[in-house]
């Protein structure tokens, strides 16, 4: 509804305060009969623009001359209010001053919103409205426009029907003489004239709707380029963290190309109107003239808004090796980034050639001592092309690397950040010639932290996460680190989750959050602080490691909820000690640096409790031997029974794990005769020695065998992103790791029943 119909539905007494604002300022009949397209225009740019204002009071006259010849055609101008009058109070107090009245309208409707929102609290309701109602008002909104454009083009077509016959008549009225008796020349003349000047006060209505669907037009490049598109950016961002985030470009992309077609129309439109002028022999008012200039003027500045604004980078620069992490780059490594171009008119195809530039025109490569400089490994140039199912204007650069061009001097404590703290950004640069349009387009990666070694991407993904929750909007600030702010614990516990949806498809619960809370924060206010998070061995390690056991060796019972994960011992003691004997839980390590597991059960014993823990299981291990078949073959030595029974709360041990075992109840013995064996996790004791404490020192630690074989895997898949498996048996790590399993104790399976 709009808002001078809302303000009439107001109890008389609200009316009133309205009615004051513009007693001695502006006439209220303009504000009531023109109030739809007074509160189309932007008052507000228009108070500080005087080129703007100008335009605006020109197109106010233009719309007062409609409404009055409106009333000429319907017989009605006694009817009707005094169009003529408002037009000279306009131009006898405004002509010389449109500012004055751009400001004036710029307050007042300022000033009625306020009254609006003391009214109703539902004002304040409406005004927070979800994304799938802003993307349905926008669609409305094109859509009128679109309406609006073809109606003026209707009536630009009819213009050019009543000059031609115009020009008809003026041209061979003479030899109609004898058919028409008593036709004189000054009857045809004057005849003549009132046809021009029909044809000149239409073209006035039709330059007012024009200017009208332009303004309507500039709100919603505003809403696209200033709301739509950083809203976009935003969600994009935290979808690069694991947010499960809609990032689709379609909508967008939906938007930008209908309003530029509509801006193409409608300089069409002027066009056209510009060759009536020239081609017919009327006495145009000259204003007219001036009007459409100005009108194309405003045409063009918002295609050019509009085109700046449209080159996004939809897919952000990502390793093959590294989906999970995009944003962390490898030198010489192989990474994809795909950009679009929103405003996809057919001209445009194969037009536009987009070249990539590193760190282009950022201040940091010159303030900051020992800031790195890279450069691509090649000109990587593309062209705009239609290669999707959408049909939109894409370039997808899939082949690219770096490479340093400028690198610290090895031993070098200049710089006051660490390489996996640089922020580095990838720009994209075209220019763009088009219905006379020039202009320069350009777009930015969000910032990226290159690496020269695989150990340090946990310390790049750190730094991406930190960066992003606390830059929202552009300009980035590349140098953030050099004093890096702390994070509020809410925003922090936000992006941890997030890591966990995205390696395993479960985020963390409230009261694993709670848990994480407890030992990551020490700060009253609940401030996260750079240097104890990821600085020093700092909590990152911890949970770092954790996500990688995760996705390596428990995504599956992570996802189905069987692993309760982050709890304290403490809680651990509180859940089990009423559960029935045999109840166990499944929670991470409080002690492993690089990431463990354990399990915790519970035994009633003449009348005591005791809550038991195994010694925790390290990746090695999981490499091994899967959990569920660890619970699975799970005894104490001192006896033959599983003591896990029942996964917490009360959960059969088979039911939660018995379709991940990889083995079964086979016979006793083979074929051959002999028994089969199994591996059996036999423990002396029931609760495990104090874990030591995480190792001090350098993040470079020595990886244990299975953590080589990772490492190895990973160089081979960022290197040759299209192999597969490199498990076969004639690597060496293959006879190294059986070596190791050779070693392990097996006991015949008819012990373990």
């Amino acid at each position: 509804m709009a808002q001078w119909q809302e303000l009439l539905q107001m109890e008389s007494a609200l009316q009133n305060q309205v009615s004051q604002l513009y007693v001695g300022k502006f006439p209220r009949e303009i504000r009531h009969h023109l109030s739809v397209w007074i509160e189309s225009q932007d008052w507000h740019s228009a108070a500080a623009d005087e080129n703007m204002a100008r335009l605006c009071f020109q197109t106010l006259l233009l719309n007062l001359e409609e409404q009055r010849t409106q009333c000429i055609h319907n017989n009605s101008i006694l009817l009707g209010p005094d169009y003529s009058a408002m037009k000279d109070y306009l131009v006898k107090h405004f002509e010389d001053q449109p500012l004055t009245m751009a400001v004036i309208l710029s307050e007042c409707l300022n000033e009625e919103k306020r009254i609006l929102t003391s009214s109703s609290e539902a004002q304040q309701i409406n005004s927070s409205v979800t994304t799938d109602q802003s993307q349905r008002d926008l669609d409305n909104k094109v859509k009128g426009l679109r309406e609006q454009t073809w109606e003026a083009e209707r009536e630009i077509k009819s213009l050019e029907v009543l000059n031609e016959q115009l020009e008809f008549i003026q041209k061979n009225w003479e030899n109609q003489v004898e058919q028409l008796n008593g036709l004189s020349h000054e009857m045809v003349q004057r005849e003549c004239v009132r046809q021009a000047n029909f044809i000149i006060q239409t073209k006035q209505m039709v330059l007012g709707k024009i200017a009208n669907i332009l303004n309507l037009a500039g709100l919603i490049v505003q809403t696209l380029t200033v709301v739509e598109l950083p809203e976009w950016k935003r969600r994009q961002q935290l979808a690069c963290l694991g947010s499960p985030s809609n990032t689709c470009l379609d909508h967008l992309q939906t938007c930008f190309t209908a309003v530029a077609e509509i801006l193409q129309q409608i300089r069409q439109q002027l066009k056209k109107l510009k060759e009536q002028n020239d081609n017919y022999n009327i006495n145009h008012n000259s204003n007219l003239a001036d009007v459409m200039a100005q009108i194309d003027t405003f045409a063009v500045s918002l295609f050019k808004q509009l085109f700046e604004n449209a080159l996004v980078v939809e897919k952000q620069p990502v390793m093959s090796s590294l989906t999970q992490r995009p944003l962390v780059l490898k030198t010489g490594v192989r990474f994809t980034v795909t950009v679009r171009f929103l405003a996809n008119l057919p001209e445009l195809k194969c037009h536009l050639k987009v070249k990539p530039v590193f760190d282009k025109d950022i201040e940091e490569v010159k303030t900051i001592k020992g800031f790195r400089q890279f450069v691509f490994t090649k000109d990587d140039s593309k062209v705009l092309d239609v290669s999707t199912p959408g049909g939109g204007l894409v370039a997808e650069f899939g082949h690219m690397s770096l490479k340093e061009s400028k690198a610290r001097t090895k031993g070098s404590n200049e710089s006051p950040l660490v390489v996996t703290e640089e922020l580095h950004i990838i720009k994209f640069v075209t220019d763009c010639q088009y219905a006379g349009l020039e202009c320069k387009m350009e777009t930015s990666s969000l910032p990226v932290v290159v690496v020269s070694a695989t150990s340090q991407v946990p310390s790049a993904w750190a730094s991406i996460m930190w960066f992003s929750m606390l830059s929202t909007s552009e300009p980035r600030n590349l140098s953030l680190f050099v004093d890096p702010p702390p994070l509020l614990w809410q925003q922090l516990s936000q992006v941890l989750s997030w890591q966990f949806l995205s390696a395993g498809h479960r985020e963390l619960g409230e009261d694993q959050l709670s848990m994480l809370r407890d030992k990551i924060v020490d700060d009253p206010d609940g401030l996260v602080y750079w240097n104890k998070f990821s600085k020093n061995d700092g909590m990152w390690t911890w949970i770092d490691g954790i996500l990688d056991l995760i996705k390596r060796h428990l995504k599956d019972f992570w996802k189905d909820g069987f692993i309760m994960g982050f709890v304290s011992k403490a809680k651990t003691q509180l859940l089990l000690k009423n559960k029935q004997t045999g109840n166990f839980l499944i929670r991470f390590s409080e002690s492993y640096r690089e990431g463990a597991i354990t399990f915790s059960w519970v035994e009633h014993t003449n009348g005591e409790t005791i809550v038991h823990a195994v010694e925790p299981y390290t990746k090695k291990e999981l490499s091994a031997e899967s959990l569920p078949d660890i619970i699975d073959h799970f005894s104490l030595r001192k006896t033959t029974n599983n003591p896990l029974v029942y996964l917490y709360p009360d959960i059969p041990r088979d039911s939660a794990f018995g379709r991940y075992y990889t083995t079964s109840g086979m016979s006793p013995k083979n074929k051959d005769g002999y028994w089969h064996r199994k591996r059996v996790n036999v423990i002396d004791c029931t609760t495990p020695p104090p874990s030591p404490p995480p190792k001090e020192g350098n993040m470079d630690i020595e990886m244990d065998p299975s953590q080589v074989k990772h490492s190895i895997e990973d160089t081979m898949k960022e290197l040759f992103p299209g192999l597969q498996d490199y498990s076969g048996s004639h690597l060496p790590w293959k006879t190294y790791e059986d070596a190791l399993l050779s070693q392990s104790c097996y006991v015949d399976s008819s012990i373990s029943k």
